[in-house]
């Protein structure tokens, strides 16, 4: 269970007053006193700025929310009273990038009252970290304001500069699943969120939201020169958002680093999530997990029923037997449920059936045969977007694996619409998701969701959410004309900043694949790409009797503390891990489609102690393009005053290993 820890908190409240406060500028600062907010009522409407040590981060722009017939909430509302708070508190995270979290802010809260007849209110709540700032809408229970429909959110980021931003685009068929593009902020059209940003004096920006609940989610829309809005993903009717009084938005955060590698370990965006509220965590486990998977994208097996059905009993047990004899502990089955043909994937509203076995499968000889050799078996559901019939199934579907003893389910909703007709980030998508990790909740299952919604720091809520897709994983890999070097050193600037990620990594079978990494890039991907479950994506053929398979044996999905010792976004990236079982600390360092010489200093580790050093890394010799497979492993000791030479072969990778002594 998640704990909160007061450290040393200091509240204090000062309530202004007044019987007309509009032209107020009111200001809040974070904790460290660099970064600075203000907001006020400039001409009847509502703004806010933001400036870190006296660099304009975001210009006055405007704030509000416009229900139907065009009836802007705030505008011409006046300031009627604003608190101000000090919180300063540690949390215990179940799991996560770092076991212990700071959640030190100073809040202001501006309460506004609208003149006249209709006399409604609106709260606007700022919380503000050393590392960014959210802010959200809230809608007090009141008489002049029940039910209500939003059709637009006038929040606008007014930026100083055409700063340089990788995104990708809102509003595709295939959801979150692009390459990244790297262009100026004045060129962008509609993009999806996490935006990250560069600006000219190296401040790293990243605009998102977190505790994504009962809303539509938020894409920002290039409105002008320098200048992006919030733009809410609607239902097909149009409308953005349903809702009544008493309501919150989603906050609207802004990360804000010095570096690249600051925004990577912010904790914004789970610090402006609700505490856990299961009472039960024993369930929940961090894993590693071989899959009947990989096997089925590269065409070596079917999805559907066919005389190479990956899904079969007696292909079970093949992996079954491998894992279990290599201390891999879960095994996720696809397909093994009746309703899968060749065309599954597309927007056809396939039924599935999500408890009557495929005819060379049988579930309970499965799921015995592995608790006998000590793997667990993880569920899937794909349900094709076909949302009504999933929901008609689902308490059958999910009692059938908790019966069974299994704690954790893959569910997949691949599909352009749900359907046929709704956005899978829109509010009906972001309503689905919720309702169904609630009630995989009820059934002590733990969820990876593919084609999801976003991630917005919801794990801190339900942290039965383990991880998620919402992203070009590896399995365009396999099928397509894969993802480019560069693809792996912009996913951690961008999409993870919003929470963990089944990219399912460890392919070591690389050339007769689309996989544009070596092989020792493939290990270093399980330090870099965050998830506390992590995927051994490859046949256990191409593993056996592998001396880098050693590797995803030992490494942990599990961290005390983890540190970015190098970043720059599209390029490279070195990151460290402490495991939170052990002493051991691990590395994982990454680059783009260039070779790389880069000094790695040591003061990480404990100092006085004594770390044996297990390094896989790049043959002299390889690069991803021409000898992906060529890798080496070296061993010597190390301690923090150390400083290792690490060379990086192009579209290359190294992953260590620091064992204590």
């Amino acid at each position: 269970m998640i704990k909160l820890r007061s450290v040393a908190a200091v509240l204090i409240s000062v309530l202004f007053f007044t019987s007309c406060m509009k032209n107020k500028e009111l200001f809040v600062q974070s904790p460290d006193g660099k970064l600075k907010v203000s907001f006020e009522m400039k001409d009847n409407k509502p703004v806010y700025k933001v400036k870190y040590n006296n660099f304009i981060v975001i210009n006055e722009s405007l704030m509000g929310l416009v229900l139907s017939d065009s009836d802007t909430l705030l505008k011409g509302m006046q300031i009627a009273a604003s608190e101000t708070k000090s919180v300063d508190t540690t949390w215990e995270q179940l799991w996560g990038q770092n076991h212990m979290v700071e959640n030190k802010y100073n809040q202001l809260i501006v309460k506004l009252n609208e003149p006249g007849e209709q006399s409604r209110q609106v709260n606007i709540i700022f919380k503000v970290y050393n590392d960014g700032l959210g802010f959200r809408y809230e809608v007090p229970e009141q008489e002049n304001l029940g039910d209500f429909i939003i059709i637009d959110e006038l929040t606008e980021f007014a930026f100083n500069d055409n700063h340089t931003a990788w995104w990708i685009p809102a509003y595709g068929d295939n959801r979150y699943e692009y390459l990244y593009k790297k262009s100026a902020l004045n060129d962008l059209d509609t993009v999806h969120t996490p935006l990250t940003m560069e600006a000219g004096n190296g401040l790293h920006i990243s605009i998102h939201e977190a505790n994504l609940t009962n809303y539509a989610s938020m894409t920002l829309a290039h409105t002008g020169h320098n200048k992006l809005k919030c733009d809410l993903v609607p239902w097909s009717d149009g409308t953005k958002v349903k809702t009544k009084a008493p309501m919150q938005t989603p906050w609207r955060t802004i990360q804000i680093a010095e570096n690249a590698g600051g925004l990577i370990t912010s904790n914004l965006i789970l610090n402006l999530n609700d505490e856990n509220k299961l009472d039960d965590t024993s369930w929940i486990k961090p894993l590693k997990y071989m899959g009947i998977w990989w096997g089925m994208h590269i065409g070596k097996y079917s999805f559907w029923e066919s005389p190479n059905h990956g899904a079969s009993t007696k292909n079970a047990k093949y992996y079954i037997d491998f894992a279990s004899e290599h201390g891999i502990h879960y095994l996720l089955i696809e397909g093994w449920n009746k309703g899968w043909t060749p065309a599954w994937y597309e927007n056809l509203l396939h039924v599935f059936s999500f408890t009557q076995c495929t005819d060379d499968f049988n579930f309970e000889e499965v799921t015995s045969y592995a608790k006998s050799k000590g793997v667990e078996i993880i569920g899937y559901h794909e349900t094709g977007s076909n949302i009504n019939n999933y929901l008609t199934q689902i308490d059958d579907g999910m009692k059938m694996y908790a019966d069974a003893g299994m704690h954790n389910i893959k569910i997949g909703q691949v599909g352009s619409r749900m359907q046929m007709k709704e956005w899978h980030h829109g509010q009906y998508g972001v309503e689905y998701y919720r309702f169904v990790l609630e009630k995989a909740a009820d059934y002590k299952l733990a969820v990876n969701f593919h084609e999801p919604i976003k991630p917005t720091g919801l794990r801190r809520t339900m942290p039965n959410l383990m991880a998620g897709e919402g992203a070009r994983g590896q399995e365009y890999n396999a099928w397509s004309e894969g993802n480019p070097p560069e693809h792996t050193c912009i996913l951690p600037f961008t999409r993870l900043l919003g929470g963990p990620m089944d990219f399912t990594p460890g392919i070591f079978s690389i050339k007769p694949t689309r996989v544009h990494t070596t092989l020792a890039k493939q290990l270093a991907l399980y330090l870099t790409i965050y998830s506390p479950i992590q995927m051994l994506a490859d046949l256990p053929e191409n593993y056996d009797n592998h001396p880098a398979f050693k590797f995803l044996q030992d490494v942990p999905v599990d961290w005390k503390e983890t540190k970015v010792l190098e970043a720059k976004i599209g390029d490279y990236l070195t990151t460290v891990r402490k495991d939170k079982n052990s002493d051991d600390w691990y590395l994982g360092s990454i680059t783009d489609e260039n070779a790389r010489q880069t000094k790695i200093e040591l003061n990480f580790l404990e100092p006085g102690a004594e770390y044996m050093a297990t390094i896989y890394g790049d043959a002299d010799d390889a690069a991803f393009d021409t000898n992906p497979e060529a890798y080496k492993i070296d061993s010597l000791k190390v301690n923090s005053q150390t400083t290792l030479d690490i060379n990086i072969a192009p579209g290359g990778g190294c992953a260590i290993q620091f064992k204590k002594l």
